[in-house]
């Protein structure tokens, strides 16, 4: 490679200055008419030449070899049967082919699973970005097709892209689609998840039906099935049972040949919300800690609050006439037998028995307690009289039995050892439990605990303070005191009464974070999990986790405070597992439960053809054979078929590098003096000739 080059003696200008001068010097020679003006101004432009220092330069060039990149795919879903022989096989025999070809470098590139599916474009991207465009001569993946960042796919290649799909012709597959599903609904009320069921692939006739069956359950319960059609979008109910994450589980049977039931099922965490949870707080009588119970609920926007304090009981002979009361008539018919379904949670607060309530109302709130309803009883001394509710037949659900004593002595509060693990006073002891930082109460009735209550805080004379019970599906809470707003007033220091309380009247209304059993999953990020088991035994685990493959893994949990055992754990993949301590179940969604390389397994390149005819490559089924590699012009087709089978090609790139130069003076300096002497003594001989003449 030869080229010129300059090295001028004087700046660029002043040889354009002296080139000027020189043209202006021939023009007026030219215009008195001398004969030599223009050997004269030949001269002095040949002297401009020699003063611009022209010289030849010449390099000498090193041939560089061309580069073949081979993008090998082990993604998951390339591990699927039959697929990892088929790369082995073409990835070692095109590695061979290539690096047989003379003059050409391989460089393999191989690509496992991303954060987010197969980032084959952001591969290939990389891979060509980082050789010289001059020497690419050809890309070849060996690949399902599948990948899920299309948008990094280069805008173009100067060398031929093949692609060649593993699989087989035949492949099928069913999958599971969810198009939309809420993030919250209101419990117990329907939501709906909006899903499809779709074929892709060479459906074998055996296997092509209009519906399918379809199963769903919430929290691994009881399952039911539909039959769904093949191919629409449609609408499934879902109704939510309780507050906190539902985790709904959707499924589909294996079908006969199919490539995985890995895309057959999917789970939907929706997270339970109640509207507004509806309390009816019934008062026997006015009394300092009436507005307690009000305030505190009051001061919950969720909270739908009745309530009614009992000024005038039906045994009370004042003489005044009724039309002359401004009282409210309390509507125990419309409230007890009528409408006491639609409570969350019923307070009697110092309720005494006198007649207000006929025997079947109590028996109609014991029925109610026993279908999932709640009863709160805060009492105060009608507790040990003949008026207590024990003695109404409500007093059949109650935690614990009246002795008919009323202990008037002051007393500090205490957590027992059930009320250390029981979330409703787990904590509200301060760091030491055995001395807790409050005031101390006045009065309390001294009762007796019946059948599986638990007594979660004591008294005077370590009386319960405190009882919980479960009844049938619903629950009871039992406070033997109703001095707990002592603690809001102050009283030597006051209390945690509010948060007793909230805590007390939530748990009556079942909400999750205050189950005395239960199994909580803390996902920290990604596939990382935080297990939390809550338990009132003195030991739990090891954990069951079961993978979506089906392998069981024990996870050991280990203490974190009085009944409360946690793990950290790390899932080997996203999918739905299934968590089990000895009765207590749970099911966990860690990322979808058909992981996104699994979501289309038909091998097929669509989001890649664009590329590939732009570059001039091919796609092709390594089930046809791998194919023959061969070195081809540019312009020319780069793929084919022959006798020996298929064939693809890359185009050499006759790259070079220039590793040095040589340069010398296009005149040596004696000759450029010469020649400018010789033009200068042409045009003197021609002017002399003309005077001669």
């Amino acid at each position: 490679m030869t080229q010129i080059r300059f090295d001028p003696a004087l700046p660029w200008w002043a040889i354009a200055v002296l080139a000027g001068l020189a043209a202006l010097v021939a023009g007026f020679a030219l215009w008195r008419g001398l004969r030599g003006w223009a050997w004269r101004g030949l001269a002095a432009l040949a002297a401009c030449a020699a003063l611009a220092g022209p010289a030849l330069e010449r390099g000498t060039r090193a041939a560089l070899s061309d580069i073949v990149v081979l993008l090998d795919d082990r993604s998951s879903s390339q591990q699927l049967p039959g697929r990892p022989a088929q790369v082995d096989q073409a990835v070692a025999e095109l590695s061979s082919q290539i690096t047989a070809l003379p003059g050409t470098d391989l460089r393999r590139v191989t690509l496992g699973d991303g954060e987010d599916g197969t980032a084959l474009a952001t591969a290939l991207s990389r891979a060509i970005a980082a050789e010289p465009e001059a020497r690419l001569a050809g890309v070849i993946a060996v690949t399902d097709g599948r990948l899920h960042d299309a948008p990094q796919l280069p805008q173009g290649l100067p060398a031929p892209l093949h692609v060649l799909l593993t699989g087989q012709p035949d492949d099928w597959d069913r999958r599971l689609v969810i198009e939309e599903a809420p993030a919250f609904g209101l419990i117990d009320q329907e939501v709906t998840i909006r899903l499809r069921v779709e074929d892709h692939g060479t459906v074998p006739e055996a296997s092509r039906t209009g519906s399918v069956a379809l199963r769903l359950s919430v929290d691994g319960e009881d399952e039911q099935t539909f039959a769904v059609p093949m191919n629409t979008s449609l609408t499934l109910p879902v109704i939510l049972g309780h507050a906190g994450q539902n985790v709904v589980q959707i499924a589909l049977d294996t079908a006969p040949g199919e490539l995985t039931d890995r895309n057959n099922a999917a789970a939907v965490s929706i997270n339970g919300v109640r509207d507004r949870l509806r309390v009816l707080l019934v008062s026997g009588e006015p009394h300092a800690g009436e507005r307690t119970w009000r305030n505190l609920l009051k001061s919950d926007a969720a909270v739908d609050l009745i309530h009614f304090t009992i000024l005038r009981p039906p045994d009370k002979f004042d003489g005044v006439p009724v039309s002359e009361l401004s009282l409210i008539a309390f509507p125990t018919r419309e409230l007890f037998l009528e409408r006491i379904d639609d409570f969350d949670l019923i307070i009697f607060d110092r309720y005494s028995v006198r007649g207000i309530l006929p025997p079947e109302y109590y028996m109609n709130i014991a029925r109610y307690v026993e279908e999932g309803g709640a009863i709160l009883v805060s009492a105060g001394p009608e507790m040990a009289s003949v008026e207590s509710l024990h003695l109404s037949p409500l007093g059949r659900i109650l935690p614990a039995r009246p002795t008919g004593r009323v202990i008037e002595e002051a007393f500090l509060p205490r957590l027992t050892d059930e009320g250390r693990r029981h979330p409703v006073t787990a904590g509200l002891g301060g760091p030491d439990p055995d001395a807790p930082d409050w005031g101390r109460w006045l009065r309390m009735s001294q009762v007796t605990p019946t059948g599986d209550a638990q007594v979660a805080m004591t008294g005077a004379e370590d009386a319960p303070l405190l009882v919980l019970d479960r009844v049938g599906e619903g629950r009871v809470a039992l406070l033997t005191s109703d001095q707990v707003w002592l603690w809001g007033r102050g009283f030597e220091g006051g209390g945690p009464q509010l948060e007793l309380l909230r805590r007390i009247a939530h748990w009556s209304m079942k909400e999750p974070e205050l189950e005395e059993e239960a199994l909580l999953a803390d996902i920290r990020d990604g596939l990382a999990v935080t297990f939390t088991r809550r338990t009132m035994q003195d030991t739990a685990g090891p954990l069951q986790v079961t993978a979506p493959d089906g392998t069981v893994t024990p996870v050991p949990l280990v203490p974190d405070g009085p009944g409360r055992f946690v793990a950290d754990w790390t899932a080997p993949e996203p999918g739905l597992y299934r968590l089990a301590d000895g009765d207590m179940r749970r099911v966990l969604a860690l990322g979808p439960a058909a992981p996104r390389e699994f979501e289309e397994t038909v091998a097929d390149a669509p989001l890649l053809a664009p590329l590939v005819e732009a570059s001039g490559g091919s796609v092709q089924r390594l089930s046809d054979g791998i194919p023959d590699l061969r070195q081809v012009r540019a312009g020319r087709a780069a793929s084919g078929s022959g006798l020996g089978g298929p064939w693809i090609g890359v185009t050499p790139r006759d790259a070079a590098t220039v590793t040095g130069l040589e340069r010398r003076p296009l005149l040596p300096a004696w000759v450029w003096l010469a020649l400018v002497a010789g033009l200068i003594l042409t045009g003197w001989l021609a002017e002399g000739r003309r005077r001669a003449a």
